[in-house]
Order: C-alpha cells, then structure tokens, then sequence
C-alpha cells in the first residue's frame, strides 16, 4: 500500500505523574507543540512512549488526544504491536476504529520467531484489519530478532503493508533493504544518529527521539536534505549530535523525559520497570542542554 508518508515523525513521550497517572492534560499539550512545530507525523504509543507500561485505558485515551489535537495536521500512526498476533489484531482493529492513519507494528519480541513466523504475523495483522496500513517496526536490539531485507521483501506482497521503521543499526543492512523494497515501502530510520546516511540512501523519514527535544530543527534538517543540500544538513546534524548521544545515554525514554522536563515542558516521570535515571546521567543532559541554550546556564 503506497501512502505518502516522509519526513519526521516523533515518537512521542507519555506525561506520567509522580504518583504515575497518565496526565492527559500535559499530553495534550505536548501534542500541540509538535504540530506547532510543523512536525509530519506522531507516532503515540511506541517504545518511548511506554506503550508496555500502560493499560487498554490510557492507550485509548492518548489515541484520543493525539486524534483529537493533531488529525489532519500531522500523520498519526500508533503503536499496535505486541508479541501475540490476536491482541496485535485487537489493538489495530481498535486503533482503526478511533480514528488514526496508520499502526507501527513491531516484531514480535521474546518469542522470537522464524522469518516464515514474521511473514505470518503480519500478514494476520494485514488481513484482519486491511483498511489501515501498517508501518512494520524492526528494532532488534529490544526484540531478540532481527527483520532480514529478504524477509522484508516477502512483506511487499501484503497490500496494507506500507513502511518500515528500521533500526538495526546497521547501515549495510539498510542499504540492502532500501534496494529490495524502496520502489513499494517506505523506509524511515530509527535511530537519530543515522538519519542522515539513510536519508541519502533512499529513506523516506524518521521516526525520532530527538523531535521530542528539538522538532523545529529535525524539520529543518529533514527539509534541508530533502532540496539536496546536504552540506547544511550535516552541519546542523554535528550541531545537535552530542544532544542525541545524550538522549541514549540510559533506556530511552528516561533522559528524553528528563530534558523535557528541565526544558519547562511536562513530560513527568518513567514507569517501572524503568527507572529515573542516574544523577550522573543528569549533570551529562544538562551540559548538553546549556551547551545547545536549551535550557538557562
């Protein structure tokens, strides 16, 4: 399924407060501030989102509000994806139902399954629910297993199907995946510290960590590399790249929540099983942070 589906999409945080209830009015305004931003897509409910830590309820709910903040301003595709197929089909189907244009589906983590086992998930998902189309996720650093660009290729087959989130890591592998399946998917990165070289190889985005810090300026990068002016592009990647080390320097999405927060934005706290992070983590974000004047010195 070709849909038009490129530039930065933020993988949005979810504002839990101390006593950890979900605060539905800071997520709202978080949402608001991405669209202000000119951001392209949302992506609620991933892996920085916390989708895991969170129940049908609040799921629900944060659809809502991003729906009911961003549909027709902003791409919303939300995270469907579990590591059994029936309760993927449930969340997509439900997902479909209230409103958004796309469900990011991830390998089936833990289990790890065979290629011809991803075929099979996905295609159960795709069949179920055809009138949304799905952004596969591979991430295999948290899942155990690894979407080969061969197997991907066997997904092309599946008309709803209509992208990949890839973060491998490993730009060979991307390179490869690109080639096989560039002419029917879209291929974003995910990781921010690659998006430039997979942009330059044919990716359609990224879905990003780093747009929940500074959207305005993945935009501009995005825009930059787009009209081909790569040398601005990666100017403005070297000016913010100690900014991404920094957001991976414990589990994401902990020191994206911490900047956020020092920055007077509301994105509260983690859930366990994640925790705050280190006091020695924080003092390396806050350099950063006043580094790049995102934050008083």
């Amino acid at each position: 399924m070709r849909v038009d589906w490129q530039g930065v999409f933020t993988a949005l945080v979810t504002p839990f407060r101390e006593d950890g209830s979900l605060d539905e009015a800071a997520y709202a305004a978080l949402v608001k501030r991405q669209v202000e931003a000119g951001i392209h897509g949302l992506v609620p409910c991933g892996t920085t989102g916390e989708a895991p830590a969170m129940t049908m309820n609040e799921w629900e709910t944060v659809i809502r509000i991003a729906v009911r903040e961003a549909k027709g301003k902003a791409t919303i595709v939300v995270g469907t994806g579990t590591n059994n197929t029936v309760k993927s089909i449930e969340r997509t189907r439900r997902a479909h139902e209230l409103g958004v244009d796309g469900a990011l589906v991830i390998t089936p983590y833990y289990n790890k399954p065979t290629p011809d086992g991803l075929v099979r998930h996905f295609s159960m998902i795709a069949e179920a629910v055809p009138e949304i189309p799905i952004m596969v996720y591979n991430v295999p650093g948290r899942t155990g297993v690894n979407l080969k660009p061969a197997t991907a290729e066997r997904l092309m087959e599946i008309p709803s199907i209509a992208a990949i989130k890839e973060a491998s890591g490993d730009l060979t592998q991307i390179w490869d995946l690109i080639w096989r399946v560039g002419n029917e998917l879209t291929v974003f990165s995910g990781e921010d510290g690659q998006n430039l070289p997979i942009w330059q190889i044919g990716g359609s985005g990224t879905v990003s960590v780093l747009s929940n810090i500074v959207p305005e300026l993945v935009v501009k990068q995005w825009e930059l590399e787009n009209d081909g002016n790569d040398v601005e592009a990666y100017k403005l990647h070297r000016s913010f790249a100690s900014l991404v080390s920094a957001l991976f320097i414990e589990t994401s999405p902990g020191p994206a929540k911490f900047a956020l927060n020092q920055m007077g934005l509301p994105a509260g706290t983690v859930r366990p099983p994640l925790a705050p992070i280190r006091p020695e983590s924080e003092e390396v974000i806050l350099a950063v942070l006043r580094e790049l004047s995102l934050v008083a010195s």
